[in-house]
């Protein structure tokens, strides 16, 4: 019998109810997984992960293409003629402020039409309340049927109620390819 213990990630990326959707990305991104426990002090109250931002993006009404305050755009328009009543692309050009910067540094502006919906919403709006765990102790199988059963791919390791790790599949799949199950 193999100990969760034994194939945990103890060092575990958490994250605030707090933060902005936007820093938790960053957060995740910046260690290279795919969810984290929400941990406000030291209790855990709940999970977030990749399926919760795509369960808000499939909820959540499309953006807005536009601004209501266009009038720049517009008094730019009516200041140049154009022959046959047609503008030229370069027009356009000339509206988007340093139109040849990277297209990701643009998308980063949130001066353009858009808002930065992942900057105005917070993880406890999308966060998963519902706590599905494993005590360091327990054998690794178990939480396999435990994630196969709840079609998740991590459990948090609690010894009590205290955060003590992670384990995931991938956990699970390094151990089993490493011959450590």
């Amino acid at each position: 019998m193999t100990h969760v213990s034994r194939i945990m990630t103890s060092e575990v990326a958490t994250v605030s109810p707090d933060m902005t959707l936007r820093e938790a990305i960053e957060v995740l991104e910046g260690r290279g997984v795919t969810g984290a426990p929400v941990v406000r002090g030291t209790d855990v109250v709940g999970v977030l992960s990749t399926t919760d931002f795509m369960d808000v993006e499939a909820t959540s009404p499309p953006l807005p293409s536009f601004r209501e305050e266009q009038s720049d755009w517009e008094e730019a328009a009516e200041e140049k003629e154009w022959d046959e009543g047609e503008s030229p692309p370069i027009f356009f050009v000339e509206l988007w402020r340093e139109s040849e910067t990277d297209t990701t540094e643009r998308m980063a502006e949130t001066e353009g039409p858009e808002w930065d919906f992942l900057a105005d919403h917070t993880v406890a709006e999308v966060m998963s309340r519902k706590l599905l765990s494993v005590s360091p102790d327990e054998d690794v199988r178990v939480a396999a049927r435990r994630m196969q059963d709840a079609d998740v791919h991590r459990l948090l390791v609690l010894d009590g109620r205290r955060l003590v790790g992670v384990v995931s599949a991938s956990d699970i799949v390094r151990a089993v390819a490493e011959g450590d199950i």
